[in-house]
């Protein structure tokens, strides 16, 4: 493909890739049209980025197809030799990729590393699956070898255990599986036993897979398994004829791999299957001592057993018998459907000929005269039927300690003898965290809609940093010139709490929700509260955010403010409408949470402000108890002070308490909450009691933001559509009858904006006024929030009384 060489040519071709950024098909039209010759085909200089490997990567399908119209060639490539379907591929685009397909995209190409569209497949999930699928329709190479000598379907049995269904699909559009790397002699087989996935070991076996093929430094597929640490892959390797005792160039057999990552299992179940524990490696070392050395205690104990029983036969643990059953555990789905089809009647038992066609059938490892043991050891009522079920089982004709079920460890005796005692103390009800699921993926393909883009800033910084930015916009050419950083996601929680408002700015522009939720149903806006962030509540409210919005356990941003003690962030909320008397799910109300943050002045603020102070909890528990509960003095003294200024409440009973009828049978009232009476008739809303009004939607016109009231308003021409362009003429005329000039706004936009970076002096500036917030214990690896502070604090005194 043209490379762009003059500077009128990657001027345009940088051009054309912006416009194709931006979906702008009128400026694309006009520049394929009367820009250079085949402009749409052209090579961006710097990285090889052509126009429709951009739309590619972008998953647009609408715009390949334009440009595939313009004249784009379907199979046009990067530096790196890759083709806009293989781009497509690798990000799982299905879209593009068939719209690629379908304009005669040539799927055999390959890169510089000689790697086909497959290798771009090889990622576990669906789309991915798909588009390996619709590459192999179109003609992809399935044995396809890059030019270090890795065959596609080892490189994807390389992460086999995540990519199960895409190497089974591989295989059954015809992989080779026996295909293997000439510089190590690796094939398939070995990959897939080393990530333990025992379905890919099966599917390459059943292909026709060598089980007992070795690399070039004699290791063995079952060398590869031992250190996945799965044993069902062995099991699987034997019942296909796995010969274990196998010695690779450092003299190690399966078992001195299996002593040396602690598989104790590993070690009995090549011991019984063949594998000799007694040999030494060429650093002179048993599988026992190894296993001693490495402070493996079960390997240890199964090496030392296997090495008294090696080699030794008895009753059942014949070889023949050991090989048979192998097969009958890997194959037992098949055989019983092939017994059950003789059994009609469905009784468990077939006739001894029928027995014997089907395991000669299905050539099972079994001699004739080992036939008839097995006939004569299943025919119990010697009437010539065998119990297949039986035979299945093994425990007739294979000792116990050779079963599969040998290795999946002794079960729990439960106590209390044969009635059964009744449990010790009362029975608790284990609560299960409530936690949100990811939910599906945003359009495009994106994460779920919890993670958003994270802002990377992006320029020269030998040129300029956060001390000595750019003056203008024009100086920082550095998006034009360096390689844009890869995109990265973060959780919108974690954004909030690290104070990334430029990834959350960028999200909220893009259609992001303010009041996104996290896995633990919280919202930014909680997080800021329970991180003690001023500016993070006050940036999240600007952009909208529900001030009372409600967690899985009715905790709302106040809450969370209350909890995290910081009086600042309360007096916020409560000024711009918070609910100060909301109740939690167990009937906890804000000033309950500043109690158990042993914050004294947030306890005295929100009494102030006429929050009710006499509310009872779901176990019956006021402020005063729970003062007195955590006893704080501070607390105990304002709480006991405002509960002490109130009347005592009436009695239910119409008695002659402090609350009945006195002497003269009046009845004593009693305000709901405070000294002045009713919080309904005495506390205003708080955009009454402040005089502004901040908008919880995120909406406004352009007079509210012009307006006094409102303490976020944004300049005027940030609000509406951009003005139209007018003649001098029509100036004119709107200076005359206006008497003012309607300026354009050439606001220059560069390809990626700087963004202001804190400067030294203002990190400086942060860390003092955090430690003006938090004391200087900010300062420290141990800072805790005051109420986990106060939780550690009655820990200690615990234990010291218990001491």
């Amino acid at each position: 493909m043209p490379i762009a060489q003059t500077r009128l040519e990657t001027l345009q071709v940088c051009k054309l890739l912006q416009c194709v950024r931006e979906k702008d098909k009128e400026s694309i039209e006009k520049m394929t049209l009367h820009g250079v010759p085949h402009l749409v085909n052209y090579n961006d200089p710097n990285d090889g980025l052509t126009a429709l490997g951009v739309a590619a990567t972008s998953n647009d399908d609408d715009m390949i197809r334009f440009l595939l119209l313009l004249g784009a060639h379907p199979d046009v490539m990067d530096f790196k030799g890759r083709s806009a379907a293989m781009r497509a591929a690798e990000y799982g685009h299905v879209e593009c990729l068939v719209e690629l397909c379908k304009n005669g995209a040539n799927m055999k190409l390959t890169d510089l590393e000689g790697k086909g569209i497959l290798f771009y497949c090889i990622t576990p999930t669906e789309r991915h699956s798909k588009c390996l699928e619709i590459a192999v329709e179109n003609g992809a190479d399935i044995n396809n070898i890059s030019k270090e000598g890795i065959p596609v379907l080892m490189f994807a049995c390389e992460t086999a255990s995540e990519n199960e269904d895409t190497c089974i699909l591989m295989m059954e559009k015809g992989a080779e599986p026996n295909a293997k790397q000439e510089k190590t002699g690796k094939n398939a087989l070995m990959a897939a036993a080393a990530s333990g996935s025992v379905k890919v070991v099966r599917a390459i076996l059943e292909a026709g897979g060598d089980v007992n093929a070795i690399d070039i430094k004699h290791g063995h597929a079952a060398h590869y398994a031992c250190q996945s640490g799965n044993l069902l892959v062995l099991a699987c390797m034997a019942g296909y004829g796995a010969q274990f005792d196998q010695y690779n160039s450092d003299n190690n057999n399966p078992i001195h791999l299996s002593a040396l990552h602690g598989h104790g299992m590993f070690c009995k179940f090549l011991a019984q299957r063949g594998c000799n524990p007694k040999p030494k490696n060429n650093d002179g070392d048993v599988p026992k001592n190894i296993a001693k050395d490495k402070d493996n205690k079960e390997a240890m104990k199964e090496c030392r057993k296997a090495e008294k029983s090696f080699g030794k036969v008895g009753k059942n643990n014949e070889l023949w018998a050991i090989q048979l059953y192998d097969w009958v555990y890997e194959k037992q789905k098949k055989l019983l459907d092939r017994f059950q089809a003789f059994d009609t009647e469905d009784s468990g038992k077939i006739m001894k000929e029928s027995f014997s066609d089907v395991l000669q059938g299905m050539s099972a490892p079994v001699e004739e005269e080992d036939m008839k043991k097995l006939i004569l050891a299943h025919d119990k009522a010697h009437d010539g039927n065998v119990d297949y079920n039986d035979f299945i089982g093994a425990k007739k004709w294979v000792n116990k300690n050779y079963l599969m079920s040998a290795f999946e460890g002794k079960k729990k005796k439960k106590k209390g003898g044969k009635k059964g005692g009744k449990k010790k103390g009362k029975f608790k009800l284990v609560m299960p965290v409530c936690v949100k699921d990811d939910g599906p993926r945003t359009y495009g393909g994106g994460p779920p809609e919890m993670f958003i883009e994270r802002h990377i800033n992006f320029t020269d910084t030998g040129r300029f940093d956060r001390d000595k930015p750019p003056h203008h916009p024009l100086q920082d050419d550095s998006s034009w010139y360096l390689q844009h950083p890869e995109r990265m996601y973060i959780n919108v929680t974690d954004a909030t709490k690290n104070g990334d408002f430029d990834s959350l700015r960028t999200a909220f522009q893009k259609g992001s929700h303010v009041d996104t939720r996290d896995k633990y149903y919280k919202t930014p806006l909680m997080c800021a509260c329970s991180a003690g962030n001023l500016e993070m509540v006050k940036f999240l409210l600007e952009n909208g955010a529900n001030i009372n919005a409600r967690d899985n356990f009715k905790w709302t941003p106040l809450h969370h403010a209350c909890h995290s003690g910081q009086l600042n962030v309360v007096e916020f909320l409560i000024e711009h409408g918070a609910e100060i008397d909301a109740t939690t799910m167990n009937g906890g109300t804000p000033l309950t949470r500043a109690i158990e943050s042993s914050k004294e002045n947030v306890v005295a603020y929100l009494i102030s402000r006429g929050v009710r102070v006499q509310t009872e909890n779901k176990k019956g528990h006021n402020p005063m108890d729970l003062a007195l509960a955590w006893a704080d003095p501070r607390v105990i003294d304002v709480v006991q002070t405002k509960w002490e200024s109130m009347p005592t409440p009436s009695d239910k009973k119409g008695g002659k308490g402090k609350g009945g009828k006195g002497k003269g049978g009046a009845k004593t009232a009693r305000p709901a909450s405070g000294p002045g009476g009713d919080q309904k008739e005495n506390q205003a809303p708080a955009s009454q009691q402040t005089g502004e009004r901040l908008t919880t939607t995120g909406t406004n016109t352009g007079t509210d933001r012009q307006s006094s009231s409102n303490p976020y308003g944004t300049r005027d021409f940030e609000d509406g559509p951009p003005r139209q362009r007018k003649g001098s003429i029509l100036r004119a005329a709107s200076a005359l009858a206006q008497g003012l000039d309607e300026q354009e706004d050439i606001t220059y936009i560069p390809l990626r904006a700087w963004v202001p970076q804190p400067t030294t002096e203002d990190l400086l500036g942060e860390k003092q006024k955090k430690r003006d917030q938090f004391t200087w214990e900010v300062d420290f690896d141990d800072f805790q929030m005051p109420f986990n502070k106060n939780i550690s604090n009655r820990c200690k005194a615990m234990e010291n009384e218990d001491d």
